[in-house]
């Protein structure tokens, strides 16, 4: 069946371009042709929606938008002079917004179009009209979506697109892209990230390691504190910063209490997705970390000291270490290390003692009717130790024995009973002892002999699925059943 004259449509390329030619009159007239230009420009952000139109485009079609853009650099320019003019430089605005969006549009899946932009100097024009942007300091609402659109624009020009992502980089970093993420406009802020991440890449990482570039890492994680849930700061921790340790380094020591805390939690994200990997040395350097402040938890231990900063850096830090080393392959990175378990034992023991000489955080404590919470930072910090603890000795000679001299199986045994400050710490012990007894008899005997001297409850070991036996004048501990898989 054949369709109408009066419903045949117009070739993509026809359309497009008998709208650039209406555009290309309306913009040889005054001001008064500002809403024709405006209504144009839209249609034509629409027809960039579909690749079919995306693919007619020429060079002619953005020479005209670029048209746009330098007459509107020079409205702006002027307002910044004179603030009279301010009430005319709202209409400015949503043309290049408009101006923008059809840029955005028109670059998707288009290597051709990005190409034609760049050459024509739309790129340059765009970071030309940022920084004016950024120098007028106007409330106008006009003016932020302008401000956002560009931004967008510049994303879409250097996906997939080295060259644009190099004059992008040339133009932008890193003034621009620190003063951006320092807006207040959380929209700016993120538009900001997306355009820094895609042109991120091995050589500009290194450059960003450099001394006086570190601020703008410093600049990507501040923006992150403020809005935790920017997708875009994620990517460009996960993806980027996170490969390399010696920036990691560089930028923790810099790093505010409250700012490492956010960092530690994106790794920590990081980390919980079993399929994503850290590597040896930042490993180690968070382990190292650890070490040097683990007993900052202490404070915690104070009524008054609920919110000492370092100490929950150090919470944070425990966390991470635990998701770490629950990972097969990060595991032994850590089993190496000489200190983390001697401290982790050490601190188990601090934490355990401050518990019972008054009434605080690390004391065991139980409800009756089990419905009551405790907000409180540490609560499970025992448990989380006793857990590194565990992993730290999964299928390790070394580490069974080391624990065993330092008098830590006796000190996990006293932490099996149901602790409400520590959440899952009784399964935690069990999981712990599992694998501190594992094709160790030394440890083994050692708990025999415990039980039958009276210092472990036979309930507790049976609860962990063990049992003391008499076998030719020697004790010997039996598993009775399976564990629980933890």
């Amino acid at each position: 069946m054949m369709a109408s004259v009066g419903m045949q449509l117009k070739p993509p390329g026809e359309e497009l371009h008998a709208l650039a030619a209406r555009l290309g009159c309306l913009q040889k007239e005054q001001a008064a042709a500002l809403p024709g230009c405006l209504a144009t420009i839209r249609q034509m952000t629409g027809l960039f929606r579909d690749a079919a139109h995306r693919e007619t485009a020429n060079e002619g079609t953005f020479q005209n938008l670029l048209q746009i853009l330098k007459k509107t650099s020079h409205e702006i320019d002027v307002a910044c002079k004179d603030m009279t003019t301010l009430a005319h430089l709202d209409s400015c605005l949503l043309l290049l917004s408009e101006c923008f969006r059809c840029l955005r549009n028109a670059c998707v899946e288009c290597a051709n179009n990005q190409n034609i932009m760049r050459n024509l100097g739309l790129i340059d024009a765009s970071v030309h009209l940022i920084q004016l942007l950024q120098k007028s300091e106007t409330d106008l609402e006009s003016s932020l979506t302008a401000f956002r659109c560009s931004l967008q624009f510049l994303g879409n020009i250097a996906t997939g697109n080295r060259d644009s992502q190099n004059r992008i980089w040339n133009l932008v970093f890193p003034s621009i892209f620190l003063n951006c993420l320092n807006h207040h406009d959380e929209k700016i802020v993120s538009y900001c990230c997306m355009v820094l991440f895609t042109c991120l890449n091995p050589e500009r990482m290194k450059e960003l390691q450099e001394e006086n570039n570190l601020k703008t890492v410093l600049a990507v994680l501040q923006a992150s504190r403020r809005y935790p849930e920017s997708e875009w700061v994620f990517l460009i921790v996960t993806n980027h910063l996170l490969k390399y340790p010696e920036l990691v380094k560089a930028v923790y020591t810099k790093l505010s209490n409250q700012e490492r805390i956010m960092l530690l939690q994106l790794i920590l994200s990081e980390v919980s997705d079993k399929s994503s990997v850290i590597g040896e040395e930042i490993s180690k350097f968070l382990a190292s970390c650890f070490e040097e402040k683990c007993q900052a938890v202490l404070r915690l231990a104070s009524a008054g000291n609920h919110e000492d900063e370092e100490a929950l850096v150090t919470v944070q830090l425990l966390d991470v270490l635990c998701e770490i080393t629950s990972n097969n392959g990060q595991l032994e990175y850590l089993q190496n290390c000489p200190d983390l378990l001697e401290v982790a034992v050490t601190t188990l023991k601090l934490t355990h003692v401050a518990g019972k000489q008054a009434t605080n955080i690390f004391s065991v404590i139980h409800f009756a009717t089990g419905n009551e919470q405790i907000s409180h930072p540490a609560v499970g910090f025992k448990s989380h130790l006793i857990r590194l603890i565990g992993n730290l000795c999964y299928k390790n000679k070394a580490n069974q024995d080391k624990v065993y001299e330092l008098d830590g199986i006796p000190l996990i045994l006293d932490n099996c009973s149901i602790d409400d400050n520590n959440p899952f710490v009784s399964q935690w012990a069990v999981y712990t002892i599992r694998n501190l007894t594992e094709h160790n008899e030394r440890n083994q005997e050692l708990i025999a002999q415990m039980e039958q001297q009276g210092l472990a409850d036979n309930a507790v070991l049976e609860s962990m699925g063990l049992k003391v036996e008499k076998q030719d004048q020697k004790l010997i501990l039996r598993s009775v059943r399976k564990t629980p898989n933890l």
